[in-house]
């Protein structure tokens, strides 16, 4: 469904007076399958967005190739605009115009009869519960019927490819999960291909069959959200002691539990990953008891996709958020 090999785009700039080339994207190659849900991480500045316009044929690529719906970004722009459904962060509704008037309008702009494009419009109010609201001005609506009339807008031409740009930012958490239900419902029950932008990684997890992380221009991850989890260097196991003679001894048997565990001490809490810690805690558990360390507790966590992002990209995807 997409298929990018070797895309770049530069930006004229200046260094003093000096006219230099700015690359924001250095050579993507990247590829999404028919029927897939493909999440596109990437920090402020990495070039995730150069790329998604790139993509959607907003902007020209400087060189390299992209494919999307079996169509050229660059020799056939037309053809992809056809092909897709774009549903923008910032959204796509007039706030005093009525809503139901505004997704048949979309219809009508890609060639979709008026009749056709009304019938479509009732299909898509009533999936994604907006019953009721045919009438009503955006500008009336909640943050999340407003994003539900955003996706209405973007899939009522019947795309087989849809673009979603931060669909769930501002909602609130009960709104972002009926959300996640319906962007679900897009593969499941509608066959579509879902390339989505977000800086939830719990949303990406949730609903990404793969993540895509670029940085500096270059994607430098790509696996399923298990895969990448279990190339984190084991998982973290806390300690925390109750008193601060005890920091050094607590240490000391932390790195006694795994070939690679390099213990951080921050106050009384010391922590380390360690693989395969499930077979080694109870050998650490005796080993502070041996060394008459009393704890006041022990917590050991799977790694997640913020720590997936740490380890790929040196920074946390919510500090940049």
């Amino acid at each position: 469904m997409i298929e990018v090999e070797g895309l770049t785009k530069t930006f004229p700039t200046r260094k003093g007076r000096e006219k230099v080339e700015l690359r924001a994207v250095d050579g993507v190659d990247l590829r999404v399958d028919a029927g897939e849900i493909v999440g596109f991480l990437g920090p402020n500045g990495a070039g995730k967005t150069t790329t998604l316009r790139m993509l959607t044929t907003l902007i020209r690529p400087t060189s390299g190739r992209a494919v999307v719906a079996g169509h050229d970004v660059a020799k056939d722009p037309v053809a992809v605009r056809r092909a897709i459904g774009y549903v923008s962060q910032s959204g796509s509704t007039g706030p005093e115009a009525r809503a139901g008037e505004e997704v048949v309008d979309h219809g009508m702009l890609y060639g979709v009869s008026k009749q056709a494009a009304t019938r479509r419009a009732r299909e898509l109010f009533a999936e994604l519960e907006l019953d009721g609201l045919w009438e009503r001005k955006p500008r009336a609506m909640s943050g999340g019927q407003r994003r539900r009339l955003d996706i209405a807008m973007g899939l009522v031409h019947d795309p087989k490819l849809v673009f979603l740009d931060e669909p769930t930012t501002g909602l609130d958490p009960q709104a972002r999960a009926n959300l996640w239900d319906h962007i679900e419902e897009l593969r499941s029950g509608r066959g579509a291909t879902v390339f989505l932008t977000t800086h939830y990684l719990d949303e990406a997890d949730a609903l990404c069959d793969r993540i895509l992380v670029i940085d500096h221009g270059r994607i430098v991850a790509s696996d399923t959200p298990d895969a990448l989890k279990r190339q984190v260097s084991g998982d973290l196991v806390e300690l925390l002691v109750g008193e601060a003679g005890q920091v050094e001894a607590a240490a000391a048997a932390l790195a006694a539990a795994g070939p690679d565990a390099a213990p951080h001490v921050e106050g009384l809490r010391i922590s380390a990953r360690i693989r395969g810690v499930g077979d080694r805690l109870p050998g650490l558990v005796r080993a502070l008891d041996d060394a008459g360390v009393v704890l006041a507790g022990i917590e050991v966590r799977r790694p997640t996709l913020d720590d997936v992002f740490l380890t790929v990209t040196g920074r946390s995807l919510r500090e940049d958020a």
